[in-house]
């Protein structure tokens, strides 16, 4: 196999005219989306580059197959009680990467820290399902009172919720689920996770960490299916400029492009087809506004008038040449038992949808001779300036001027949740097959970057947490979404397809609706 891999390197390298460096060891070379902030599950910001790295080094009492479906991860079984409140996991017998026995105290302290005010994490409110999490999180309650016990001696997590909640089993795959080794944290304090102090329990152990340029990673011998992993490593490379990560994978230097850019798809589709990746998936792309008083887009007009202004068939068609698909509503198509919902307006013609929107900018006291002068961010990267620079001119005959500014992508979601922005681009990739995980970035504490806040909407949300007939409950969402929408506290753009370069030489790569791909299941 590694005769047959350095072959296909080479005959890349050749087409493009470049020298190829055999790879001799069984590393997998990856590039990510962005830097990661942090190697800790309480620290990250969300990023699904985060994820793609987590769910190396750290196993929650769930995993997921190279399918996407759920299968057991730290717990070898679990049950459910029949009024869905109580969870109980069974976990097998497993080992911290330094040898330490991985228990159900370690889930404990991890839910714990999770949701302590004084971490500020900003995955907390995934918790709030459990008994006391959200009092807690608010400093109203001991984190003793957390609905989490340690029972076996260890051998046994038990998790209680307040109400029966349909979907909290699926995410317990996301990172806040994860054990976190009380014994190094207690020890280095915030510094655990440096790779010169990390402990984990998942496939891959961290080894040196270059920020901005490189992560590398081991096999780690502790993991409990350590025998089924054929990879030496896994080495991580932040490529926000995805143009070079494709010059770069064609002259051997990466195994995986996660997210190449669409404007390429033709390209790659014709000259590196057995590599080149595209499935439907789980995700949006959007424009979130900053509702909060003082901004200019905390008018609902001005909101309605520049998400009607967007050219949504323009962006996906021409600017990413039908790589995606246009979209009218938060919750992609394709989600389990459920209908997405469009945003009021527009479904008519863009002449009618101009009109409108010149006529609300007025309402307002915006236009050609009162230009409103807009800020609109995006993180770093080709395909979101192009996107951006296109929505510009879109929003300038209604009287707009816009000031495009972009930075990294950890930095750029700092500053969204600190609610520093007035248009800015944001996107979510679901790690569970749920309209719950879309539609709870309206009423979710760190992941509402508008700070849109309506009594009714989460009124519906919680009345469909707790409907364990599934009509109904889709039902209840529909009726949120609607209703979310309808205030215009952001404007869809465009429904993600999973976009990545892969080594044909790669086995267990497997595209899946969710886009996500544990290294443990890959092989050269």
């Amino acid at each position: 196999m590694m005769i047959r891999y350095r072959s296909w390197v080479t005959a890349l390298a050749l087409s493009a005219g470049l020298t190829a460096t055999p790879l001799y060891a069984a590393t997998l070379k990856v590039g990510i989306s962005g830097e990661p902030a942090s190697l800790s599950p309480a620290k990250i910001v969300g990023g699904v580059w985060e994820e793609d790295i987590l769910r190396d080094i750290f196993e929650g009492p769930i995993a997921i197959n190279a399918e996407g479906k759920i299968i057991p991860g730290m717990a070898e079984s679990w049950d459910i009680s029949d009024d869905g409140k109580v969870y109980t996991f069974h976990l097998r017998d497993a080992k911290w990467s330094d040898g330490t026995p991985v228990t159900a105290d370690d889930f404990v302290f991890a839910y714990r820290y999770q949701v302590d005010p004084k971490n500020a994490s900003n995955y907390a409110h995934r918790l709030y399902p459990v008994v006391n999490a959200e009092a807690i999180n608010a400093g109203k309650q001991p984190l003793d009172s957390l609905g989490v016990k340690s029972l076996d001696d260890g051998k046994t997590l038990q998790i209680t919720l307040t109400e029966p909640t349909v979907y909290f089993l699926k995410t317990l795959v996301l990172p806040f689920a994860y054990p976190m080794p009380r014994h190094v944290v207690e020890q280095y304090g915030d510094d655990w996770s440096d790779p010169a102090h990390i402990v984990v329990n998942g496939a891959f152990k961290p080894t040196t960490w270059v920020p901005n340029t490189e992560l590398d990673t081991i096999k780690n011998p502790d993991f409990h299916a350590a025998d089924q992993v054929s990879l030496d490593g896994v080495t991580y490379y932040p490529l926000e400029d995805k143009n070079a990560g494709i010059q770069r994978f064609r002259a051997g230097g990466l195994d995986v492009l996660r997210d190449y850019p669409a404007a390429q798809y033709p390209w790659l589709k014709e000259h590196l087809a057995e590599a080149t990746h595209i499935a439907p998936s789980l995700g949006s792309y959007y424009y979130v506004f900053n509702l909060r008083d003082g901004e200019p887009t905390a008018d609902k007009r001005v909101r309605q008038a520049l998400s009607l202004a967007i050219r949504r068939d323009v962006i996906a068609n021409q600017l990413l040449k039908g790589a995606v698909e246009p979209s009218h509503a938060l919750v992609p198509t394709g989600t389990d038992h459920y209908t997405p919902q469009s945003q009021p307006g527009l479904d008519a013609s863009m002449k009618k949808r101009m009109q409108q929107a010149r006529a609300l900018m007025q309402e307002a006291g915006y236009g050609p001779d009162n230009p409103l002068k807009l800020t609109l961010r995006f993180n770093s990267g080709d395909e979101h300036q192009r996107i951006a620079v296109a929505v510009a001119a879109m929003w300038k005959p209604l009287g707009v001027d816009v000031t495009l500014r972009n930075t990294e992508a950890s930095v750029h979601y700092a500053d969204l949740m600190e609610g520093d922005f007035q248009v800015a681009r944001a996107a979510w990739i679901s790690s569970y097959d749920d309209a719950q995980n879309f539609l709870q970035l309206l009423s979710a504490e760190t992941n509402n970057y508008g700070d849109y806040d309506n009594a009714k909407y989460k009124q519906l949300m919680e009345q469909s947490n707790r409907e364990l007939n599934a009509d109904k409950r889709e039902a209840l969402m529909e009726q949120a979404e609607q209703l979310g929408l309808s205030d215009y506290p952001l404007a869809p753009i465009y429904t993600y397809a999973s976009r990545n370069l892969v080594n044909p030489e790669l086995s267990g790569w497997e595209d899946n609706a969710l886009d996500m791909h544990a290294s443990r299941w890959v092989s050269f």
